[in-house]
């Protein structure tokens, strides 16, 4: 499987690689840190096995915050794709454009019929519906932001939220192994990674046996654990 070039060099600009003796263009660039939201921008390419081109930012240091990379991402954020020389910021939108331009091809995204509307259904719930509610919870709980920002009594409603939206999906995956097409896809990865943190931040998982199992599935594949290594 192809390998990602990297780069510790902010900007616009492409580079290549080898392949079967020659060099081709690598005309995606991905802009991220690790084991942050942009890990599902990671496993994707990784499973696509395209090449692409990796520039790590170390957040701490204020990477996301440079001109230069203000200039691509005035959200100051990751993950970031350059392609083609144009700046997609926002990982749905990476995803949901890596997936028509190369997944579909791959089988790992569906072709234009029902089952990619069921795919933007359920992408869209993950970064809208439980995404906001799992930052409503950690925005009221975590010593990392504020105390006289922190609510209680919204974390625990959070909480409450989280539970009922992960019993939505439990059922939703009843007698599944994957989200949609009964095949691993990019909806998978666009939900998946974010359950194993949930445990970290007080939130009860075990009551959901096959959301569980479906993650371990999941989080199984070799490309995963290429992400895992930064």
């Amino acid at each position: 499987m192809p390998r990602a070039g990297t780069s510790d060099t902010l900007g616009r600009g492409g580079a290549t690689r080898a392949q079967g003796g020659r060099s081709i263009a690598m005309d995606l660039k991905f802009y991220y840190a690790p084991m942050t939201s942009a890990s599902r921008v990671h496993w994707a390419l990784e499973e696509l096995g395209i090449p692409y081109e990796k520039v790590k930012l170390d957040l701490a240091a204020g990477d996301q915050k440079k001109p230069e990379y203000l200039a691509l991402n005035p959200n100051g954020k990751v993950p970031l794709l350059v392609a083609e020389g144009r700046p997609i910021f926002e990982g749905l939108a990476i995803l949901l454009y890596l997936g028509e331009r190369f997944g579909t091809d791959k089988g790992l995204f569906p072709p234009p019929n029902p089952d990619r509307a069921e795919a933007f259904k359920w992408m869209a719930w993950g970064a809208v519906t439980f995404g906001e509610a799992l930052q409503r919870y950690l925005r009221n709980s975590l010593d990392r932001f504020p105390e006289d920002e922190r609510s209680p009594k919204a974390a625990e409603a959070a909480k409450n939220d989280l539970a009922s939206h992960l019993a939505i999906l439990n059922e939703a995956l009843e007698g599944k192994e994957y989200l949609v097409g009964n095949t691993f896809s990019f909806v998978d990865i666009s939900i998946a990674p974010a359950i194993p943190f949930l445990g970290r931040f007080g939130i009860d998982v075990s009551p959901f046996p096959n959301v569980n199992a479906w993650v371990a599935r999941c989080i199984a594949r070799p490309a995963f654990a290429r992400v895992m290594q930064g």
